[in-house]
């Protein structure tokens, strides 16, 4: 079992349990794809996440011998899953583990970005704060704001029932229509009825850059946008330029185009909150990430289907 990072403590326990022998590293460096490709051919099982590029070339070196991929994360655009499943490679994700977890975490954001909670921080912190003043700092309301649930899946529901908390109006948009109260077929439409966006799809070549220049134009003056979802639905040029001109009031993001790099322009953007990828980031959730990975690989090497299998 090649495990490419190290996990919190007791996430490899189920392997451990079961006697497979743990291939791991010292420390916890990545293995670079060069590491991987020699590496994996050796495996029976690869346990990953979301930073480990497992490609067509990854794949083919452990075919043969490789049976599954485990990957630490609920999205897995890391994985060429076509490719493994052409090879007979089985892929588990981790889904329903972390939904609220990283529902708390865009709330935190709505919140955050909406009430300018970063920028107030900043001036107490470097000595700028002279005193209360009635006009500082003028966020914007969340109790009774609309939002809109781009992509209405566990997390989008999640996040869903702590709006209605705040006693907010909830409006989703997803391909096909929900049936659920609030659906909006057109995403010109949430968008433009919105006071808060936020995004919860995952990263498809349908929703690279679904959010650019033309849907941020539509939004309301007051709107906050919210990413928790994947960096590159977000146009992030377009973004910066839109906080930077008004279009849009502010913005939280907790996933970025090409992290660990953050696009100079959205740094310096004006009201914005900026969270290093922590969506799921409690010890509980990332424990039993790791453990429900694991989980599947083992059901995968026992001739079993494992119940968070991804089918493409």
């Amino acid at each position: 079992m090649l495990v490419t990072r190290r996990l919190p403590d007791g996430g490899l326990d189920p392997l451990v349990a079961a006697g497979h022998e743990v291939l791991t590293r010292d420390g916890d460096e990545p293995f670079t794809h060069d590491e991987l490709v020699r590496r994996v051919h050796d495996a029976d099982a690869l346990v990953c996440l979301l930073t480990d590029r497992i490609d067509a070339e990854v794949l083919h070196a452990g075919a043969g011998r490789l049976r599954v991929v485990a990957n630490v994360a609920v999205g897995y655009d890391n994985v060429d899953v076509a490719t493994a499943t052409s090879l007979g490679i089985s892929v588990c994700n981790t889904p329903a583990v972390l939904d609220e977890t990283t529902a708390d975490l865009a709330f935190l954001l709505i919140l955050a970005a909406a009430r300018l909670s970063s920028e107030a921080e900043h001036d107490l912190r470097a000595g700028r704060w002279a005193g209360w003043g009635i006009n500082q700092y003028l966020g914007q309301d969340v109790h009774g704001a609309t939002l809109g649930l781009v992509g209405y899946g566990r997390i989008g529901q999640a996040v869903a029932r702590r709006a209605s908390g705040f006693g907010m109006s909830v409006l989703h948009h997803t391909r096909r229509d929900t049936g659920d109260p609030g659906y909006i077929a057109s995403l010109e439409q949430l968008l433009s009825g919105s006071d808060i966006v936020s995004l919860h799809v995952p990263l498809t070549e349908q929703t690279r850059h679904l959010i650019g220049a033309r849907e941020l134009s539509v939004m309301r003056p007051h709107a906050v946008l919210v990413n928790t979802a994947r960096g590159p639905v977000v146009d992030e040029e377009a973004l910066a330029i839109a906080l930077e001109q008004g279009v849009i009031f502010a913005a939280g993001l907790d996933v970025y185009e090409h992290e660990p790099r953050l696009h100079p322009r959205l740094l310096a953007a004006p009201r914005t909150v900026l969270l290093p990828h922590i969506g799921s980031a409690s010890l509980a959730t990332r424990t039993r990430m790791a453990r429900v990975a694991c989980e599947g690989a083992l059901a995968v090497l026992a001739g079993e289907r494992p119940q968070n299998l991804v089918t493409v």
